[in-house]
């Protein structure tokens, strides 16, 4: 189940990093003036935000296989949207479905792995399925900017919704007789559980561990909207061009990967992951403080290198708190919003980067102190009684 659950985690993602190198091109193309080509990029993570919530507390009252399966057909479906769009306005509208319809996913997946997990491994398979992110994050933008190249964009998302499809219909099956066994075995429980679910949103909001597990969710993702801002700039301020920017990004997924898929995934498990949650974020405001100072290519790699590894031990540690810190009846609504600081975080870093007009230098330093600001204040949970750090 949890290797099914894998593949659905890597396609949902694969479809959305698919689109980062073809979206604008493809506004362009159809006549989008320069703010309508900005909105087609930005509107789908705003709608994404909006999907991410209504999963959570969709996945709570209904289950997570409901939801899964419903955004998975639903985001195949939009998928297929694009191509009749053939105007700015068309696409715009496309773009708000696909990102609602695509935000339905990830939470109830998460929640799927998350309440079926041996509480000594949830680490480690938080790990592996950073890893499944990690690898789309590599082919997505890749194969797309390929296949787009020679097919076009509309081609593309063709593509994606076609793998949403078959594994809607194979979710049916898979996963739809491992519900019908925990509702055999469960049965006469499902009406006290699904009420026992019902906790206020204020209520998640005071937990100490789930505010640091969003937290580290949205200041993970506003690292990354930084990075796609201005890494590009400061790479061809010392005379290297958009394929050394690509490098460098896969530099940083690939020693990701080996860190979730090596023997030192066993450490998510063993260590607190409030210590892990530190470690791994004030890594990567380290390696923003050395990109900002780095002049030459090998220090760039060295220093995209320390940011994987910083979001190596960063990725698992949010999902184990999170997963620490909520009941499996009000867990799917805790992931809802811990996605949605995912896609506001992209949003947030490279909009304050923009607003403030930083150059590289100064955009890397802010970043790199916020970081270190953020990953002090999770080790501020560190000391902090046991009473604290169980469930609501």
């Amino acid at each position: 189940m949890r290797v099914f659950i894998y593949f659905i985690i890597f396609f949902s993602f694969f479809d959305l990093f698919s689109q980062l190198p073809i979206m604008s091109p493809h506004a362009v193309l159809l006549g989008a003036t320069p703010f309508v080509t900005g909105l087609v990029v930005g509107i789908y993570s705003f709608a994404n935000t909006i999907g991410n919530v209504f999963s959570g507390f969709s996945t709570d009252r209904l289950g997570p296989f409901p939801t899964l399966i419903a955004g998975l057909l639903l985001s195949s479906a939009a998928l297929f949207l694009y191509t009749p769009a053939d105007t700015p306005n068309a696409l715009l509208a496309v773009r708000v479905v696909h990102g609602f319809m695509e935000g339905l996913i990830v939470p109830a997946a998460f929640t799927f792995i998350a309440n079926r997990s041996d509480e000594s491994k949830r680490g480690k398979n938080a790990a592996l399925s950073g890893a499944f992110v990690g690898l789309a994050a590599i082919a997505g933008p890749a194969l797309s900017g390929i296949i787009a190249s020679k097919k076009g964009a509309p081609f593309i998302m063709m593509m994606n919704g076609t793998f949403l499809l078959a594994l809607a219909i194979l979710a049916v099956f898979i996963l739809g007789n491992i519900k019908k066994q925990r509702e055999a075995e469960g049965k006469g429980k499902d009406k006290a559980d699904r009420s026992s679910g019902h906790v206020p949103v204020r209520v998640l909001f005071r937990h100490p561990g789930v505010v640091r597990a969003f937290a580290g969710a949205f200041f993970l993702m506003f690292s990354q909207g930084v990075l796609a801002l201005v890494l590009p700039l400061r790479v061809e301020a010392i005379g290297f061009d958009t394929k050394t920017s690509g490098l460098l990004l896969s530099i940083f997924g690939i020693v990701a990967i080996l860190i979730f898929v090596l023997p030192t995934n066993r450490l998510f498990d063993r260590i607190r992951p409030e210590a892990t949650l530190a470690f791994g974020i004030a890594l990567m405001g380290a390696s923003m403080l050395f990109l900002s100072v780095a002049g030459q290519l090998p220090l760039l790699y060295a220093a995209m290198s320390l940011y994987g590894i910083g979001f190596a031990f960063l990725f698992p540690s949010v999902n184990s708190l999170l997963i620490d810190s909520t009941d499996a009846h009000y867990r799917g609504k805790a992931y809802g919003y811990f996605y949605a600081f995912f896609s506001m975080g992209v949003v947030a870093g490279s909009g304050l980067i923009g607003l403030l007009d930083l150059d590289a230098h100064g955009a890397f330093l802010l970043t790199g102190a916020v970081l270190l600001a953020v990953a002090a204040y999770s080790l501020s949970g560190m000391r902090r009684t046991k009473a604290d750090q169980t469930s609501l």
